[in-house]
């Protein structure tokens, strides 16, 4: 059942609202990890937290490494602090690699296998610094190791997990692979104890309220394992009751809880739905499934209105600019004039000029609506027939020449 209040505080200890950071580090390191399956869509979660963060500035602070991209949590790809990666990956990665013994046999992969791709990759990224996926998998193949259909990335996953390499900047539009010690060169040094109890107050702090079983959850922990993390955290932590349920926050006054913003446009995969177990404080039941649109884990960039996750939206960039399309689930009184202050941070984000404009053609004819006649949710086989049916809405920027 939604819930106004969790919602609320939620956005502000995930800074949705309230206060921002400065920058891109801060974000990742406020918030602990943040899901990075889609670039993009992570790019925009880390700068949609900070004050007026560019996609340039989130790429820089890769570039830099201070931002990490690595298999971290529940073998997922996420965004987290350099000097944690390391840490991070040593606590999950035992596990992840038990639950995933089955797909190695499906796909022949043993640990001798791994440890030959492990010292040819660790020899040719000791000479070039950083190699993308293709020029590893040409580079395996030429070995003699087969890569395809999809062994050659499982191998590269598995690597990740022993803590040999991670995701590095972009070159052109192609992901690249780096060293792990070479990108997190000052790691924090945390005992299983110590890193249960960091993780455990990360989460906490910047999720809060939110029970032991999103905590475990979010960071692939049994109950158990949860339960632990949050005794060794004492005094830096909370508990408090809701509804009948336990909820633990961290760092914030109880009951203190800036104004929640009309309208937010949050990424694809963003930690204010998958950041949780249960996700009914912010998104009805019934609407579940259209933020997965093709019922494939793909998430949809998510309309926040009022706290509750109310539409999915979507970009598309062509010769005469980005276009924002918006689908409200329901008619939830959202208009352009509603939308445009978010989307207008999304096009300075981009580095755009913020000139928002919508269209004045209208499906069905009603007010409060208004959309591009050639968008429509990609759920849907075809427009909308029924004027019951919300509508998408638009809003249009110059074009730009960035690959995100």
């Amino acid at each position: 059942m939604l819930h106004a209040a969790i919602a609320s505080r939620r956005m502000r200890n995930l800074l949705i609202s309230g206060l921002k950071t400065e920058t891109p580090a801060e974000v990742v390191r406020r918030l602990g990890a943040l899901q990075a399956q889609d670039y993009a869509q992570a790019a925009w979660a880390i700068g949609l937290r900070t004050e007026s963060a560019t996609l340039a500035d989130v790429e820089r602070a890769i570039a830099d490494r201070r931002i990490v991209l690595t298999w971290a949590l529940r073998g997922t790809l996420h965004a987290v602090p350099a000097e944690d990666a390391r840490w991070m990956v040593r606590l999950s990665a035992p596990r992840v690699l038990a639950r995933d013994k089955r797909r190695q046999q499906q796909l022949e992969i043993d640990d001798r296998l791994i440890a030959q791709c492990g010292r040819l990759i660790e020899g040719a990224l000791r000479e070039r610094k950083r190699m993308t996926r293709a020029e590893l998998m040409e580079m395996l193949e030429q070995a003699g190791i087969r890569t395809k259909p999809q062994r050659g990335y499982h191998i590269l996953w598995v690597l990740a997990q022993t803590g040999l390499i991670c995701l590095g900047p972009l070159e052109g539009k192609q992901q690249t692979f780096v060293p792990l010690e070479d990108w997190a060169p000052n790691p924090r040094d945390l005992s299983g104890e110590e890193a249960l109890r960091e993780l455990a107050v990360r989460y906490f702090t910047g999720h809060g309220p939110a029970t032991l079983h999103d905590f475990g959850w979010w960071a692939g922990l049994t109950i158990t394992e949860a339960k632990k993390a949050v005794a060794a955290a004492d005094g830096v932590l909370f508990s408090e009751t809701i509804g009948g349920t336990a909820y633990w926050s961290g760092g914030e006054k109880r009951g203190d809880g800036p104004e929640m913003p009309g309208i937010a446009l949050l990424a694809g995969y963003d930690e204010y739905l998958l950041g949780y177990k249960d996700r009914s404080a912010m998104l009805k039941p019934e609407h579940a499934p259209k933020v997965v649109p093709g019922g494939n884990g793909v998430y949809a960039p998510m309309l926040v209105v009022g706290g509750e996750i109310a539409g999915i939206w979507r970009r598309s960039i062509g010769k005469q600019g980005v276009e924002l399309a918006v689908h409200p689930f329901e008619n939830s009184g959202v208009t352009e004039e509603r939308v445009a202050g978010a989307a207008r941070r999304y096009g300075e984000f981009l580095g755009l000029p913020g000139r928002i404009r919508g269209t004045d053609r209208f499906w069905p004819k009603r007010p409060n609506c208004w959309t591009a006649a050639a968008s429509w949710p990609p759920y849907a086989a075809r427009p909308p027939r029924s004027p019951k049916r919300a509508c998408w809405t638009t809003a249009r920027t110059p074009a730009t020449a960035s690959s995100f």
